[in-house]
């Protein structure tokens, strides 16, 4: 099979440095992860908004500390240094959530995918296959906070090439699905997207959600509804059914005792739609 093309590097500069929100814009063939070179970079001293592409990773992280890893050319891997000034540390857990948001509205648009979003932020298709993946990195640096925001998207894999899950769920691309597309223009669309999603967060000072993205989420996020278990670390398990994402972008869980606990963290497993 002819290998899909590689990423039109010049244009996606023209389009997103020249004439676009961010700062610089680097394509490498290959790298480990492009999360791990980007918070060297931040300490460094790189600047906000710049982004780093792979057309091929070797050792990429999702989250519970789970692999990433995609031939040449096939899928996107692409991570973005921001520097948001907030006024507190737990703000920063908006960003992977509004990420979310950006890609799933972006393969919504670019595809007509019902894709929607496992919280807080794995892109499914058909609700139940995994396409994408999110994670982000607080960084500490001299140059004060920042966050490496990474996406991982399976874009012309074939259901053969593909895991038989990822994180727990059927692995699936966009090819997979029956949709081909260019992953230049998919690529410049979601980073455009992104760009103004985090504008609208960063301008909102700690409560960009004021301004409609809390909504948007929520519209996205399938697991609201669903009965759920949430595996917290070690042996704890909270079993119960998403109620609601609230304004800090934590998941809030019904228990079996009728108590509502708003999660910021954890691994969540979809079991079955809740009762009415």
């Amino acid at each position: 099979m002819t290998s899909p093309p590689p990423l039109d590097a010049d244009a996606l500069r023209a389009r997103l440095v020249e004439n676009g929100p961010y700062t610089a814009l680097d394509v490498v063939t290959v790298t480990g992860s492009t999360n791990t070179d980007l918070v060297a970079a931040a300490n460094s001293g790189a600047a906000d908004r710049t982004v780093l592409v792979a057309e091929e990773q070797q050792a990429g992280r999702g989250r519970m500390r789970r692999s990433w890893v995609s031939p040449r050319h096939y899928g996107l891997h692409v991570s973005v240094l921001l520097r948001p000034v907030v006024a507190a540390h737990s703000a920063l857990s908006w960003v992977p959530l509004l990420a979310g948001t950006a890609l799933a509205e972006t393969v919504r648009e670019t595809t007509g995918l019902d894709a929607v979003l496992k919280w807080p932020n794995d892109l499914l298709l058909g609700h139940q296959r995994k396409a994408a993946g999110i994670l982000a990195d607080a960084v500490s640096t001299m140059d004060g906070m920042a966050v490496v925001l990474g996406m991982g998207v399976n874009v012309h894999h074939e259901s053969a090439d593909l895991p038989e899950s990822a994180g727990g769920l059927p692995a699936t691309s966009l090819a997979a699905e029956g949709v081909k597309v260019d992953r230049t223009e998919l690529l410049a669309t979601l980073l455009e997207r992104l760009s103004r999603a985090e504008y609208q967060w960063r301008t909102g000072a700690t409560d960009g959600v004021e301004r409609g993205l809390l909504e948007r989420y929520r519209a996205l996020c399938s697991t609201l509804g669903m009965r759920v278990r949430v595996e917290l670390g070690g042996s704890r398990v909270l079993e119960g059914t998403a109620r609601d994402v609230d304004e800090h972008g934590r998941l809030v869980v019904r228990g079996r005792d009728g108590v509502r606990t708003p999660l910021s963290a954890g691994d969540v497993v979809h079991l079955r739609p809740a009762e009415s």
